[in-house]
């Protein structure tokens, strides 16, 4: 059972958006929206909801840190739960591609995040074996993911006193992707120590001893893996397979028997169009990856073959996370507007890609079908769902009237008072809170006046938010700002999930009082310690000053008493318009529910925790600051005067740093400074080795 734990009770618009969600999930509405304002406590509400329905529930949000930050909220609302965490678990990820026109192939590369992968097996794990679980999900849910038979058919239960030969134990975890390993273990591994063996699963930090007499199981431990403490001694434990993408030995035989076949059809579909070199491409590719599949059970790439795995038909669509879920499950997409569109955009892009490999003899056709579900496929396996949002698209709107009117019609079923077109509003926020004030001032001179407001809040210990129109834009003037001694870090989408976090953080902690980003600061970060929004240039219209982008950003100033907004144009946009008269309206509701209820407005006061994922390479990289002051004094790197141990950097690190040293080399020589750009040659070359 769900066991929501909160010192707080449902005040403001809570209690009726709680009950008006409740009344219509229970009566058969299958979509409605929570237009619910910035610092509602729309999670809040989400989670009452799923205590009172008590159903499995999956949370999708349109990117990692917004999902981190759900995660971490949900952990605290059921801490005695299954709270768990799927994103793509690549920190790096460049697909495999071909580009026809300089005949470049381009291998997939990939940086898989160890601590991520985890969260995702976990995951999993719970979904098939509780039903007290609440997974939150980036968009990579709905991309291809083992099926979930042969996930929970492969998994193996041990228990005391069970007769298991050790050989066959060993045999079976190879079968789950686990690999045998006679040094210390890593997640994914075993090992065999006389008659003890050793499991490192993939989705915790502890190890499963097997301790064996003869053929007999004679003890079950939980090690922790880090002091060897024994912390649990089970009769009984399941260790599933290390990865999702698996199958029975029975099903991998018949697979590699159709994939000949489809070879087959191919190379003389090649050969028939004068394609010779297309032709002897699909097959030496092809032919390696069925000796690798037909000898270890796997093989580089063996997503592409997911449909043999699956034993799917052609055209059909892959296992996903949502085949996880029961058939009764509760959907909640957080920030709709746009996590939908994300969705619907995610089939073409990744098809387009597909093709050239396949029309080129890299890939067989049966590859196509590993991909993400169509828009349709996906809303098809949407069982009931709540669209939260503070601006949702008009699309959300129509699709919650018609669930709203289709049960109305058919029952009477809908408690008094719940809304026709299914569209529940959350305006008022629990701590009185207004929408921030809106201000619109003159770009001409705009950042000296920016310099003055910012001067103003953080003489008061507030944090400012900086908007920009471009990645550019926002790097000069953190470096502008920073000459102006501001305690400022810029914030856009080439920066790296994890560090996009610390910055976050940061900026609540004080190393920064300003961050300066694009559209990355809009939907669901929450900053209490914010009290000034400055959106620069704010009457280009366009996707980034919108009237739906214009609220989203304005609604980060409104956890804040003192929450204000300025806008810098030289004219009023309607996207401007539309936006200040949403903003007017809310505070005109908020004002009048205040003063009936004598709510004095307080401003939000939250912990700040350690973030979610914290790895070794992400604390490596803290340690070491790599920007743009680094130099070589006497042939050795230094940042901000102290010397740089670059083997003690991560390979993402020392990539970063050549590149940065490659621009100061092209530089160096561009400016006939010809010793400097040679020695900055050879540390590159050095870092290289």
């Amino acid at each position: 059972m769900f066991n929501l734990k909160s010192f707080y009770k449902p005040t403001g618009d809570q209690p009726k958006a709680i009950e008006q969600l409740v009344s219509g999930l229970e009566a058969g509405v299958n979509e409605q929206v929570l237009l619910g304002v910035t610092g509602s406590g729309k999670t809040f509400v989400m989670a009452n909801l799923i205590q009172k329905l008590q159903r499995p529930t999956l949370v999708i949000s349109h990117n990692k840190t917004l999902a981190a930050q759900l995660a971490s909220e949900f952990r605290e609302f059921f801490p005695e739960n299954a709270v768990c965490y799927f994103v793509s678990y690549y920190d790096y990820y460049q697909p495999e591609a071909y580009i026809p026109k300089t005949d470049m192939y381009i291998e997939k590369d990939s940086d898989i995040n160890e601590e991520i992968e985890k969260y995702r097996n976990y995951a999993t794990q719970m979904l098939l074996t509780r039903r007290d679980v609440v997974v939150v999900a980036s968009v990579s849910c709905i991309y291809g993911l083992g099926d979930p038979q042969n996930y929970a058919d492969l998994s193996r239960t041990l228990k005391v006193n069970q007769s298991y030969r050790r050989e066959k134990l060993s045999l079976h975890l190879t079968t789950l992707q686990y690999t045998r390993t006679g040094m210390s273990l890593s997640r994914g591994q075993f090992r065999v120590r006389g008659d003890t063996v050793e499991v490192f699963p993939t989705s915790e930090d502890k190890i499963i001893r097997i301790e064996f007499n003869q053929d007999i199981i004679e003890r079950l431990s939980i090690i922790d893996f880090v002091t060897g403490e024994v912390l649990e001694a089970p009769k009984e434990i399941t260790i599933f397979p290390a990865t999702q993408f698996v199958a029975p030995e029975e099903k991998l035989v018949g697979m590699t028997d159709k994939i000949e076949a489809e070879l087959k059809a191919r190379i003389e579909f090649f050969k028939k169009k004068g394609k010779l070199l297309e032709a002897e491409r699909i097959e030496q590719r092809t032919r390696f990856d069925l000796e690798m599949l037909r000898e270890v059970g796997y093989c580089k790439g063996v997503e592409n073959y997911s449909r043999y795995v699956d034993g799917r038909e052609r055209g059909t669509h892959p296992s996903t996370l949502l085949d996880y879920f029961p058939d009764d499950y509760l959907m909640v997409i957080d920030e709709s507007h746009i996590t939908v569109p994300q969705i619907r955009g995610m089939y073409n892009g990744d098809r387009a890609r597909k093709q050239v490999l396949v029309d080129y003899g890299f890939r067989l056709p049966s590859a196509m079908d590993n991909r993400p579900l169509q828009f349709d496929e996906f809303m098809k396996n949407v069982n009931q769902v709540v669209y939260t949002s503070a601006t949702p698209n008009d699309w959300e709107k129509k699709r919650s009237d018609m669930a709203a009117k289709m049960v109305v019609q058919q029952s009477d079923s809908l408690k008094n008072g719940y809304p026709e077109d299914g569209v529940i509003e959350q305006v008022i926020r629990p701590t009185g809170l207004l929408d921030p004030e809106i201000e619109v001032r003159p770009i001409t001179g705009q950042i000296s006046d920016l310099i003055s407001e910012i001067s103003k809040r953080t003489e008061k210990g507030q944090r400012v938010l900086v908007t920009t129109m471009t990645k550019k834009m926002s790097e000069d003037l953190t470096d502008y700002l920073k000459e102006k001694k501001v305690k400022v870090q810029y914030l856009h989408s080439d920066v790296e999930t994890i560090e996009r976090t610390e910055i976050l953080r940061d900026l609540r902690l004080g190393k920064y009082d300003v961050v300066v980003g694009i559209n990355l600061l809009r939907e669901g970060l929450d900053l209490p310690e914010v009290s000034l929004v400055a959106i620069l240039d704010a009457d280009k219209e366009g996707f980034l000053r919108s009237d739906t982008a214009l609220i989203q950003t304005m609604g980060r100033a409104a956890r804040h008493v003192e929450g204000k907004v300025i806008m810098y144009a030289d004219s009023i946009t309607g996207s401007m318009k539309r936006a200040i008269d949403e903003t007017n309206r809310r505070r005109t509701i908020q004002e009048a529910y205040n003063q009936e209820h004598g709510i004095t407005p307080q401003s939000i006061h939250k912990e700040i925790k350690e973030q979610l994922i914290r790895t070794a390479e992400a604390e490596k990289e803290r340690k070491v600051e790599i920007d743009r002051e680094v130099e070589i004094d006497e042939n050795v790197l230094v940042v901000n005067d102290k010397p740089i141990d670059t083997k003690a950097l991560t390979a993402k690190a020392k990539k970063r740093l050549i590149l940065m040293l490659s621009e100061k080399m092209e530089l160096a020589a561009q400016n006939l400074e010809f010793e400097k750009a040679a020695v900055i040659r050879d540390k590159i070359k050095e870092i290289k080795d």
